[in-house]
């Protein structure tokens, strides 16, 4: 992409149960445990780079910070030239940080919506083999970066033309409706032919909505539903398709409360691509348990 950036590259979470997040993400998830740290922290990967999920310890349970992989220290700087410019500051990451990431650079900033972003280069790969047993077909990751999140934003137009206009970001789509009651006004956009990597929504209790996941197949995706019920995690909307991104998928909340969205089967970003705006969140499904079943 023209920005320079090529992924969303990892997120880090501060979560208050180590025990239950490495159990959730290893157990429910199929994640791989990479390593654990002095702090009892540990990382997780879901492709070939060396890691994907930095998880900490802390009272926050929330996401602390995203990391975006640019192409090289030159295009980081130019992102960084941008963002002065637009009255937004930047810290340079310590040494420290750069060996917890495993990146060669890294810069810091504060988004409009309050979310730490890390602006990285040269996050590692490993050739250590991928071992994720409940996941037979593989996660949908490497290029198009490990999934996505949907970031709390405190005025969704702002965050839009942030990330688009300074960032690099390149607007995918819309979704407005009403839910229920509740008013849906979502911005979904994108850096690379994941459909959207970042998406920003106004009114959330946390930083983060939801992230996601996705696998090979819809054998796995279903596997992963079974998980979830039988481990008596909450499950927040059942199985469904997106409108926009034709994604099928299941949300369920994760152990600091905040939400994942499991999937399979999204389209991709094509040449010609026209942003659209839906007035629905689902083709169908998605629904929210339990059922009642209609009186006769």
């Amino acid at each position: 992409m023209a920005s320079g950036i090529q992924q969303l590259g990892y997120v880090v979470f501060e979560v208050s149960e180590l025990d239950v997040w490495e159990e959730f993400a290893t157990k429910i998830l199929g994640l791989m445990l990479v390593d654990r740290q002095e702090d009892g922290g540990f990382r997780l990967r879901n492709d070939e780079y060396k890691h994907r999920f930095i998880v900490t310890p802390g009272p926050k349970d929330d996401c602390v910070a995203v990391g975006l992989v640019m192409d090289d220290v030159k295009a980081a700087e130019a992102l960084r030239t941008r963002l002065h410019e637009a009255g937004v500051e930047t810290t340079d990451g310590s040494q420290a940080d750069l060996d917890a990431r495993a990146v060669d650079s890294l810069f810091r900033f504060i988004e409009p919506g309050g979310n730490t972003v890390e602006i990285v280069t040269g996050l590692a790969k490993t050739t250590d083999a991928l071992v994720t047993p409940l996941v037979p077909s593989g996660f949908v990751a490497g290029d198009l970066g490990f999934g996505h999140i949907v970031m709390r934003s405190k005025d969704r137009v702002e965050s839009e033309r942030f990330f688009c206009d300074v960032v690099g970001f390149t607007l995918s789509d819309h979704i407005i409706c009403d839910l229920g009651g509740y008013k849906v006004d979502i911005a979904f956009t994108h850096v690379n032919p994941r459909h959207h990597s970042v998406a920003f929504g106004a009114g959330l209790p946390k930083q983060i909505h939801h992230f996601l996941i996705q696998v090979g197949s819809i054998d796995d995706l279903g596997a992963a539903f079974d998980r979830v019920t039988d481990a008596g995690i909450r499950v927040i909307q059942t199985i469904g398709r997106h409108p926009n991104d034709r994604m099928i998928s299941f949300y369920a909340q994760t152990p600091s409360g905040f939400e994942f969205e499991y999937g399979y089967g999204a389209r991709e970003i094509g040449e010609g691509w026209e942003p659209t705006t839906y007035d629905h969140i689902s083709e169908w499904g998605h629904r929210r348990p339990p059922y009642t079943r209609p009186r006769k």
